[in-house]
C-alpha cells in the first residue's frame, strides 16, 4: 500500500507506480484531508439481550466427545 499527502500545485497529477503493481487492479482515491466525510454514517451498537432465555446449568457437565458424535 502506498499512502501520500501531497499539496497540488496545478490541476494535473501524476504518480509513479512500483513495478509490482503494474499488471493487477488498483484503485485510487483523492480527497481533501480535512473534509468531513460526509457518507459515512455512524451508528451505535445496540447490545444484544440474552434475558428472555434462561437454562439451569446446575450440575451440568460438558461431555467433548458426545458433542462431538456424528
Amino acid at each position: 500500500m502506498i499512502r501520500t499527502v501531497i499539496t497540488p500545485d496545478k490541476n494535473l497529477l501524476s504518480i509513479n507506480i512500483p513495478d509490482k503493481y503494474i499488471g493487477k487492479k488498483m484503485e485510487v482515491i483523492a480527497f481533501l484531508v480535512d473534509e468531513p466525510a460526509e457518507d459515512v454514517i455512524y451508528t451505535a451498537k445496540r447490545s444484544k439481550s440474552f434475558s428472555a432465555i434462561k437454562l439451569n446449568t446446575k450440575g451440568f457437565k460438558f461431555n467433548r466427545d458426545e458433542a462431538n458424535e456424528r
